[in-house]
């Protein structure tokens, strides 16, 4: 007979876990992008979802 429960506080388990929970907010698109091109090439139809990443790399 096999056991199904699982002690998750043991460290083998750890992988187990789920990485992260997302919290998204309900969004509301009152425009979209007039020129196609330029939503395509923003990845959206929507001007207030565009988001470019502008980060860099995390250097000491």
């Amino acid at each position: 007979m096999q056991n199904f429960s699982k002690n998750y506080n043991q460290p083998e388990y750890v992988d187990q876990y789920p990485i992260a929970m997302a919290y998204v907010p309900w969004q509301q698109q009152a425009t979209v992008f007039e020129d196609l091109n330029a939503a395509f090439y923003a990845g959206t139809i929507f001007p207030e979802l565009e988001k470019p990443f502008v980060g860099r790399r995390c250097v000491k």
